[in-house]
């Protein structure tokens, strides 16, 4: 659904439309809606309808809709043409990675398009014959009446197409060097940032503006600054998604998460008067502290009236008043007791005090999630005498590098060696293995037998970190969702069995709370379908009237990439000098992500340390907000289901 409109007075500071969803589920379904919409039009009056289509993870779900309204309303697609933004360069179009195999496996084989309608940029060219491909593919364009609807996603650099920061408002079909932010976050899909291609064909930001619609799509928070960046700041060719501003039918389709930053949603009380709810008061004094330098309980009357807050004064008192208000709630999501403190008054803390000990489980989207997300919160849970589980979801076997294959099939060769055991067999898989690594091009899909090795040497750092946080082996369960089970970056859809294992999981160990990965900021996604399906599954067994799940509360704990709001936090766990160190040896135990961790992102710091950095940093933000001052902090928020 899309959220409550907000006034033109709100959206002010917009220089592009936008409308703010619920969820990327429902803005997909408008989209594919709109472009249906446009199918049908034209069909009826024996026109073709001309789409512009981009690749990625944004737009798959609009083609899934758009696969479902073909199969089971009758939507056709004999009267539409197609031409892509852009394609990798030099690439083959079976590679995993070409925007060809992309596109027939998301839309084109399972619709009745006519092949002759779709255009894609060729990969395959030899470097002397991609300027005249070019000049070709616009005059295509032409020819087939223009762009009727163009779908854009939109890059951390502002980059639409492969149209990256320095490209002109004129700019066409060309030849680019790709920016090295865009290779780094596309090292996930090659397998390691060197395999990434360095250039790329791509349609021109003019190109782009000239058709009839443009409709961008993003979600999530990793895309929320960049929006604001778009949507609000002036025009400039280090941001080309800004030249959008200049087009005359242009819509912004966000979700919640990607519209974050925007003035109406962040900081509305800087354009209009607002309804001051308990939340976004709470968000307003954080910031107007962080603007001002001051602790809360140090702002004053005029600080409000200064910064757009005369209107709180008004609603709620004096600065006094709301300073206590607010100061109040923040002290009360500190606590040293995760899991509740026993025998203690629990009207004002985040947790509850019965029952102790509880038992809890600890969802892990992959190996490591557990320990550098919320390490400190695990050590105290165990250390307090709570029954934890840790069930990893996801094998994270794509994340070991091939070197660490091979040393750990040539332990096992060498330890049946030593031991006097038969090593015939063992030899032979070894064999089996190099010979498969030795042959290995880059981004192919490892062999079965390199998967469970790579499988194994996670399984086994993940209980190792498990001994280090003080939970025994028996109390790890590897759940292996088969969502995740494909061998490469791109994973299947949520299935029945995915939720039904984490069903099963849960209904077995009747949990008293439950911690799950909402860090959707993730950019390979595995978070993002962890934790659908544990929400669905919390939802199925609380419509099933399971009595033990009317006692059970859920925390949200988020990982390497993003921490949660001081704004946000419900639950606050300090973490000591002492404990901060225990996390980072629990840490170390994932030895196949230390130094070097295959799937990095943009930031090169090691994951442990981007924890100890991000756990500090909130610490520090609570200690200038004028409350207590700790080495570490580790944040949740509650989910109310």
């Amino acid at each position: 659904m899309q959220l409550q409109p907000d006034s033109q007075e709100l959206r002010r500071r917009e220089r592009i439309p936008t409308r703010l969803f619920a969820s990327s589920a429902d803005a997909s379904k408008a989209v594919a809606g709109e472009i249906a919409e446009l199918i049908r039009e034209k069909a009826a009056i024996g026109k073709n309808a001309v789409l512009g289509l981009a690749t990625g993870s944004t737009p798959t779900r609009v083609y899934d809709e758009l696969v479902r309204m073909h199969k089971e309303e009758g939507l056709s697609f004999r009267n539409v043409i197609t031409f892509n933004l852009d394609e990798y360069f030099p690439i083959e179009p079976t590679a995993l990675q070409s925007y060809v195999r992309f596109m027939n496996e998301h839309l084109f084989d399972h619709v009745d398009i006519k092949k002759e309608n779709v255009h894609i940029p060729d990969g395959r060219l030899a470097p002397s014959q991609v300027a005249a491909f070019c000049e070709h593919y616009e005059k295509e364009i032409e020819r087939a009446g223009g762009i009727d609807i163009q779908i854009l996603g939109i890059g951390r650099t502002g980059h639409i197409g492969f149209n990256e920061p320095g490209s002109g408002s004129d700019s066409r079909t060309r030849m680019i060097t790709l920016d090295r932010m865009t290779r780094i976050d596309a090292a996930s899909d090659f397998f390691a940032e060197d395999n990434v291609p360095r250039r790329a064909v791509t349609m021109g930001v003019g190109t782009i503006m000239g058709a009839r619609r443009i409709i961008l799509m993003a979600w999530g928070e990793g895309k929320a600054r960049i929006i604001q960046k778009t949507v609000e700041q002036d025009v400039s060719d280090s941001v080309p998604a800004t030249f959008l501003q200049r087009h005359f039918n242009t819509l912004f389709v966000l979700d919640e998460a990607a519209g974050a930053e925007l003035t109406r949603i962040k900081t509305p009380w800087l354009i209009t008067s607002c309804d001051w709810t308990e939340q976004r008061v709470r968000n307003a004094v954080v910031w107007l502290c962080q603007q001002v330098k001051k602790p809360i309980l140090k702002l004053s009357d005029e600080d409000y009236n200064e910064h757009g807050m005369g209107d709180l004064l008004t609603a709620r008192g004096t600065a006094y008043d709301i300073n206590i208000h607010v100061f109040n709630q923040l002290q009360r999501t500190i606590t040293g007791w995760p899991g509740g403190k026993p025998n203690a008054d629990d009207s004002n803390r985040p947790e509850r005090a019965k029952p102790f000990p509880k038992r809890v489980v600890l969802f892990s989207p992959h190996p490591d999630d557990d320990v550098i997300s919320m390490g400190g919160t695990f050590i105290r849970l165990a250390d307090q005498g709570h029954e934890v589980h840790v069930a990893y979801q996801t094998s994270g076997n794509i994340a070991v590098f091939d070197d660490d294959a091979i040393r750990f099939a040539d332990f096992v060769v060498d330890m049946n060696k030593h031991l006097g055991f038969n090593t015939k067999e063992s030899e032979k898989f070894y064999k089996k293995v190099l010979d498969f690594l030795h042959a290995k091009k880059p981004g192919q899909i490892d062999s079965p037998e390199v998967q469970e090795i790579k499988a194994l040497i996670r399984q086994g750092e993940a209980k190792a970190g498990c001994r280090a946080s003080g939970v025994p082996d028996k109390n790890a369960h590897f759940l292996n969702m088969p969502f995740y089970q494909t061998g490469t970056i791109k994973k299947n859809p949520l299935g029945e069995e995915d939720i039904k294992i984490v069903m099963d999981l849960l209904n077995k160990i009747k949990p008293h709370q439950i911690y799950a990965a909402g860090d959707l900021s993730d950019p390979h996604g595995t978070h993002r379908v962890c934790l659908a399906a544990i929400m669905e599954a919390v939802r199925r067994i609380k419509a099933s009237n399971a009595k033990w799940i009317t006692d059970c509360w859920v925390w949200l704990y988020r990982g390497a990439w993003q921490e949660w709001g001081v704004d946000q936090i419900e639950m606050a766990v300090p973490l000591s000098p002492q404990e901060v160190m225990r996390k980072r040896k629990a840490i170390f135990k994932h030895q196949s992500q230390k130094d070097a961790a295959m799937f990095p992102g943009s930031d090169k710091r090691e994951f442990w340390q981007r924890a100890e950095d991000r756990n500090k940093a909130t610490a520090e933000l609570y200690d200038a907000l004028g409350l207590a001052e700790y080495e570490a902090m580790e944040g949740f928020v509650r989910w109310h289901f």
